[in-house]
């Protein structure tokens, strides 16, 4: 468990990392329109654009393929624990990375409740993360 935990956290920093990357290119291309138009109020609401895009990051890569880019390279991915994954799984089990805060809540939830996952939106949105070997292994068998 404590491997996973581990490979978890490394996968968010690289996760975080590419999020940061994708933040930085849309300044890129941006940037250069709100001058020319000279509209700085939007911003306003690049708070609300940031955590759009960490949502469908996450989600829509869990969904497509059940790991993102920190996942796929540290072999974590996430799995239904009924089933096929769905994209409605990997939008709720995700919801409490639009900001720091709730992530916090999210885990903290989780060791106060003495829940075998690390988070509370994994209990509620029936979903668990798994060395990616493991899934192999069980199709072997």
């Amino acid at each position: 468990m404590e491997v996973l935990l581990k490979k978890r956290i490394f996968a968010f920093i690289i996760d975080f990392v590419a999020v940061t990357a994708l933040m930085w290119i849309l300044t890129v291309i941006i940037y250069p329109l709100v001058v020319l138009i000279g509209s700085f109020a939007v911003f306003n609401y690049w708070l609300v654009l940031l955590g759009l895009v960490i949502l469908l990051y996450f989600a829509l890569l869990e969904g497509y393929q059940a790991s993102t880019l920190g996942k796929n390279i540290v072999g974590i991915e996430v799995k239904s624990v009924d089933g096929q994954l769905t994209y409605k799984q990997t939008f709720i089990r995700n919801l409490s990375k639009i900001l720091w805060v709730p992530l916090i809540f999210d885990i903290l939830g989780a060791r106060l409740s003495k829940t075998e996952s690390y988070r509370m939106l994994d209990d509620y949105a029936g979903t668990e993360v798994i060395l990616s070997h493991q899934k192999k292994e069980k199709t072997l068998e």
